[in-house]
């Protein structure tokens, strides 16, 4: 099953409840929502005051991405939002087996975002309690850059793993998704892209989330 997340990092916040509403009304999966400090990545992009306002408006399922440091910190407040995914990096979690069950323990998928060059064999004695795994196709922390083509492998190297484990973990793949590399993303092994520019910059957004998940 395909799955699309658009980004609402490349939303515009002049407009945000407009774009909500665009959502609402799309064929978009989830959304994606990168909470950045400043400190783990390099940049800041938006806190709980606004995610609390972005709850109130959107209808589809939150995923909650945290680039941040102590992101288990943050376990009640993201469970409040009422989010159905949260997501942290392994770069970031000292202890993220304490982590990973401490989300479930909230009723939330959990997911783990691995940075482009962090090797998926990490991953290797968590998989089978996680419900999700991220993988970078950017270096964290900006919108709209170039897709990183090495994905691709990871991708298929975190497929034969999750196998391996006999883990149910969805491949979601975040950075440079355009229609260009959504079908093969998809043939290689991904189940939920995340798109940004790709969506919010089209001059037809509910389209272009429509392609992305009806491209073969």
């Amino acid at each position: 099953m395909k799955r699309v997340a658009p980004s609402l990092l490349a939303a515009d916040f002049c407009h945000l409840h407009r774009d909500l509403v665009m959502i609402n009304e799309s064929q978009a999966d989830w959304l994606h929502l990168d909470v950045m400090d400043g400190v783990f990545v390099p940049n800041i992009s938006f806190g709980f005051p606004v995610l609390e306002h972005v709850a109130k408006v959107c209808t589809k399922p939150l995923d909650v991405h945290l680039m941040i440091v102590e992101p288990q910190k943050f376990i009640p407040e993201v469970k409040a939002l009422g989010a159905h995914v949260m997501n942290v990096h392994y770069e970031a979690c000292m202890h993220l087996d304490r982590t990973v069950h401490a989300i479930k323990q909230q009723d939330m998928l959990a997911g783990v975002t691995l940075n482009p060059h962090t090797s998926v064999s990490f991953l290797d004695d968590i998989l089978p309690e996680l419900d999700l795994v991220l993988l970078m196709s950017v270096n964290p922390g900006f919108g709209g850059q170039t897709f990183i083509e090495n994905t691709y492998r990871r991708i298929d190297q975190l497929r034969n793993l999750i196998e391996k484990r006999n883990s149910k973990a969805l491949i979601q793949v975040d950075g440079g998704v355009t229609d260009e590399n959504a079908a093969k993303l998809y043939a290689t092994g991904a189940d939920v892209l995340v798109a940004g520019s790709y969506v919010f910059k089209s001059s037809d957004p509910k389209n272009a989330i429509l392609r992305l998940k009806t491209i073969s």
